[in-house]
């Protein structure tokens, strides 16, 4: 039995495929729906089930954890995969009912691999990190806003506003350092990606919130993917029309991985003399830039899958290819 879940804020929409069967539901995506769902589950005699849905953040984890817990296989994939599935079908409805029952068909012609539950750690760490971008989102919008002309009392609330917002940063961070340093699991991962030139704090909590299980992609190109780092190119005819990113993945990964590598470009001796050559071979500097990005988090992704640090000489003479 297939089980296709297209979740959104409010609700979700199932389609269960067994054999040449379909039954649809939809059920609010709460802990009411989710027992709405199981009941229905057992109404119909399924024991086990392997559902799948798309990342969409917060919004389909909690009904992830559900599944599992109730025995279920899920799998949780890029909406990328799923979109270029319905594709190959010709498919051109689009509506929640139409989503679920795409997904349910894709699991069971796919079958994705198996979503692996982030530890209560990682779950704690992905909220904080969520959250301190949330704040830093709004303070670089209150820091806009002093750009214009203000009256005296309106630009002293904004800059009120903007102490607190980096008071509740400083906060965050505090209590982002302490887990990380209480889990010996999660130091040692931040130690490991903090050997590379351009990843700091915020980059390696990032990554470890984000990505919990970032060593269990088969390769560097698929975790490019996911976050949305691969290049995009379209051609027709003699017409040839690129774009510096796909944007299909993680946004948070992809926002917090800009300045640290255009600073890798300057002092990580790898991706340095990479940019160098791609700027002779006539790259854009977005292209550049969304090159080392990637580089950037596939050497991530290498020291996590070796647990060794960052070698600069095992990466220069070739051997550092993942």
């Amino acid at each position: 039995m297939f089980l296709g879940i297209d979740v959104g804020k409010s609700d979700f929409h199932c389609s269960l495929l067994g054999g040449d069967r379909e039954a649809r539901n939809s059920f609010p995506n709460s802990s009411v729906g989710f027992s709405r769902l199981a009941k229905w589950l057992k109404n119909r005699d399924v024991v086990r089930v392997h559902a799948c849905m798309e990342s969409t953040g917060g919004w389909s984890e909690a009904l992830a954890f559900f599944l599992v817990d109730g025995g279920h296989v899920v799998s949780v994939v890029n909406p990328l995969t799923v979109k270029a599935f319905g594709q190959s079908e010709l498919s051109r409805t689009k509506t929640d009912r139409a989503d679920a029952s795409l997904i349910a068909r894709y699991c069971r012609a796919m079958s994705p691999a198996p979503w692996t539950p982030p530890s209560e750690n990682e779950r704690k760490l992905q909220q904080l990190v969520r959250r301190r971008a949330g704040l830093e989102e709004m303070r670089v919008q209150e820091q806009n806003r002093l750009e214009a002309p203000l009256t005296e009392p309106v630009r002293d609330s904004i800059s009120k506003s903007i102490s607190f917002l980096e008071g509740q940063i400083k906060e965050i961070d505090a209590q982002i350092d302490s887990l990380i340093d209480d889990d010996p699991t999660l130091r040692e991962r931040r130690r490991l990606l903090m050997t590379i030139p351009g990843i700091g704090d915020r980059v390696s909590s990032t990554l470890l919130g984000e990505i919990p299980h970032i060593q269990e992609f088969r390769n560097g190109k698929a975790l490019a993917a996911f976050v949305g780092l691969c290049p995009r190119e379209r051609r027709s005819g003699t017409s040839i029309s690129s774009s510096w990113l796909s944007k299909v993945g993680n946004t948070a990964v992809r926002a917090v991985l800009y300045m640290p590598a255009i600073t890798a470009m300057r002092w990580n001796p790898i991706l340095s003399k990479w940019a160098i050559n791609l700027r002779a071979r006539g790259k854009r500097p977005k292209q550049i830039i969304a090159a080392v990005m990637r580089r950037l988090l596939v050497l991530a992704y290498g020291v996590l899958k070796s647990g060794r640090a960052f070698d600069p000489s095992f990466a220069l003479d070739g051997r550092h290819r993942i």
